[in-house]
């Protein structure tokens, strides 16, 4: 149960003053539903403002505090015209207050002629005149517009303003309760930091890297302990050891010899299986490194133990897929493998159920139906995720539940992560990796052209497509944008269906699944032979005669996504070729990332290069939907401070007594408080 003292935090946004209907729906666009969100909106930047006596004292372009006395209106020949108020400073200088549209309306009550008040805002010239536009602040005292020499600027969303947000902060941190603390004391005197409640008030007052650190530190330290807790509890749980006899798996004939670092991950989950604490292992794979195989010798190994093993992919296109693979490489075997979605119905259903309940299918892969409550198993002993970043560690851990005893778990990832990330997001796991690629694998080869050179690329597109093969062509945006200058697939795919007709087919996430899954089944299937499309198909698309992928306007993607990107073509054995479309302005960051993908199809270094290049941005760029994810910390506090906070989390475990004790009891409210009380639920009694 959550603490009391938390209850005001936890309450609903409509429970602050001057939140109605009509500001709710603007606030939950931010993500801020509760107080403890609006609590932990932190200022973006601020804005610091000079106080002068008068407009002598200061030059256009800085943020001023004055005393200016209005004396005269002006309004322009038309609505749209500007209104302008002219004031006067204290030596007669005359400063220009200019409003656009409806604001006019309050520059006439709060602007009387005659009386003095203190404007703060940003100095501007037009023409030969001094003018503050739309100032932020009127003041009729000094004492107030002092109180706006630093002021916060808040991320928005339209239906909200800065005084706004400002004012909901101030509530949601007047409902701070007194908590104790958390951090190990000597950590806490060490770095100087503030207690937690100055911390977050601190924070929205100025620039406060130690309180900005401190609420970092907080969160990573939540996550770490969360994630240790479950790794504890996985520890202590009952599952099953399981012992192939490699009666099965010696019956496998794989297109490729195994790879050392495949046999190395192979051995390194047949260790962990056969132990009676159930496995809960990462299995990191360059794209083409072959996790799928390594995924079937563990299924297996659960088949000869006399088990059962299941496959859950994030989408139905992914599990179809795994599916065939699957089902193929295991018929020699003797293994039945059988596929459910939430497509399947009637009798086909009916007699897969009744196959995983009397033990006859061994193997199950599928999407989320493999695990709803009417799906019953003989014995599920292994359970293997694929993409797993689409799941979260409340999802991986709900679909341990579904065995008589808690199964082995198996995630994997086609998406190299940087070691900073791995402790982070994925502390509760031991990790694999697949840092080779299978013999005969052909590089891909990689090449940057001018966008201003598309017809030409049509052209070696549609020479392409005459061979027989199949290509992707793939857009930043779906629609186009007043907004962003960025390809549109939309605009994109019907300029190529009017060059390539019916062949062509489009793809994007703003599409009804069944629309999606129909336009990447007649690809899969050769009946479409171009695909244009989104980011949608940067995982788990696996067309062995698609060898050609030209990705528009590539400066706008992240390294990763390029290299996921890349990695839908050369799954066969024809050479493969990507073409990067850059636009005519580079900056040194996109020349950097471009020149790279050049360079190398090492996803590992890949990863760790775009850690670095992406900076302070959010992690890999776009966050996947199944990560916990970190509101408060940067990508420089992750980098700087995880260590630190896996330490002290290993500490209150280890020395400390972890939540049973003081400390620990005070460790129990900051996982609610971060809403990571997972962590909290895998305790008795938690």
């Amino acid at each position: 149960m959550r603490p009391d003292m938390l209850n005001p935090l936890f309450a609903e946004t409509r429970t602050l003053e001057g939140v109605g209907p009509k500001l709710e729906k603007p606030l939950e666009r931010l993500g801020l539903t509760r107080v403890k969100d609006v609590a932990y909106h932190l200022p973006e930047r601020f804005v610091s403002r000079r106080a002068i006596a008068n407009l002598d004292e200061a030059s256009p372009g800085e943020q001023v505090v004055v005393a200016l006395t209005p004396v005269e209106h002006r309004s322009g020949p038309s609505p749209r015209a500007p209104y302008r108020v002219l004031a006067q400073d204290a030596v007669g200088n005359i400063c220009a207050l200019t409003y656009f549209g409806r604001a006019s309306y309050s520059a006439k009550k709060q602007l009387p002629v005659g009386e003095k008040r203190w404007i703060a805002g940003k100095l501007d010239q037009f023409g030969q005149m001094l003018q503050i536009v739309h100032p932020d602040h009127i003041a009729d005292e000094s004492s107030a517009a002092m109180g706006q020499l630093v002021e916060p600027v808040y991320a928005l969303s339209e239906g909200l303003t800065q005084p706004k947000i400002a004012g909901l902060a101030g509530q949601a941190l007047a409902r701070l309760p007194d908590l104790a603390e958390w951090i190990e004391p000597a950590v806490f005197a060490r770095e100087g930091w503030p207690a937690w409640r100055a911390a977050l008030q601190r924070a929205h007052q100025g620039d406060d890297a130690a309180a900005r650190d401190r609420l970092a530190y907080d969160e990573l330290l939540a996550n770490q302990l969360a994630l240790m807790l479950v790794r504890a509890d996985n520890r202590k749980r009952k599952g099953q050891a399981l012992q192939g006899d490699g009666s099965r798996r010696a019956k496998l004939q794989l297109p490729f010899p195994l790879t050392g670092a495949q046999a190395r991950s192979i051995r390194e989950i047949e260790g962990d299986m056969a132990q009676d604490a159930p496995m809960l292992r990462l299995l990191q794979g360059d794209v083409g490194a072959g996790k799928t195989v390594v995924a079937l010798e563990a299924m297996l190994v659960a088949v000869e133990a006399g088990a059962q093993a299941a496959l859950l992919a994030p989408t139905e296109i992914l599990a179809r897929q795994h599916y065939e693979t699957i089902r193929r490489l295991a018929a020699p075997t003797g293994a039945q493998v059988a596929l459910l979605t939430g497509r399947d119905k009637g009798r086909g259903r009916e007699s897969i159920l009744m196959g995983l309940l009397d033990g006859s299918i061994d193997i199950v892969v599928g999407t989320h139906a493999i695990f709803q409550d009417t799906v019953t198993y003989r014995n599920l002993a292994l359970v293997v995720i694929d993409e797993q970043h689409r799941f979260g560690v409340s999802q991986r851990l709900m679909l341990t539940q579904k065995g008589k005893r808690a199964p082995h778990v198996l995630a994997m990832t086609a998406t190299p992560i940087p070691r900073t990330l791995v402790l982070a997001n994925h502390g509760e796991m031991d990790v694999s990796k697949l840092d080779e690629m299978p013999p005969g694998r052909k590089p891909i080869v990689t090449r940057v052209m001018a966008l201003e050179r598309l017809d030409e690329i049509v052209e070696g597109v549609a020479r392409h497509l005459d061979t027989g093969q199949q290509a992707f062509w793939v857009c930043p945006m779906v629609q186009e944008s007043e907004a962003a200058d960025l390809a549109a697939a939309e605009a994109r795919y019907a300029a190529l269906k009017e060059r390539f007709g019916d062949g062509v087919v489009l793809v994007h996430g703003q599409q009804k699944p069944e629309v999606k899954d129909a336009a990447m089944e007649r690809f899969v299937r050769g009946e479409a032979k171009l695909m244009v499309a989104t980011t949608v198909i940067e995982v788990g698309v696996d067309v062995p005669n698609a060898t050609l992928v030209v990705i528009e306007q590539a400066e706008h993607f992240g390294l990763a996504q390029l290299h996921q990107l890349r990695g839908r073509v050369g799954r066969g054995s024809e050479q493969a070729v990507c073409l990067l479309l850059r636009g005519d302005k580079l900056s040194e960051t996109a020349k950097r990332r471009l020149a790279l993908m050049r360079e190398t199809q090492d996803g590992f270094r890949i990863a760790e290069e775009d850690l670095e290049l992406r900076g302070g941005g959010e992690l890999l760029g776009t966050r996947q939907s199944g990560e916990e994810g970190f509101s408060v910390a940067s990508l420089e506090q992750v980098q700087r401070l995880q260590q630190m906070a896996h330490d002290d989390a290993r500490l209150l475990m280890d020395r400390d007594g972890g939540l049973s004790s003081e400390r620990g009891e005070a460790a129990r409210v900051l996982l609610y408080l971060f809403d990571r009380d997972f962590g909290v639920k895998t305790l008795r009694g938690g």
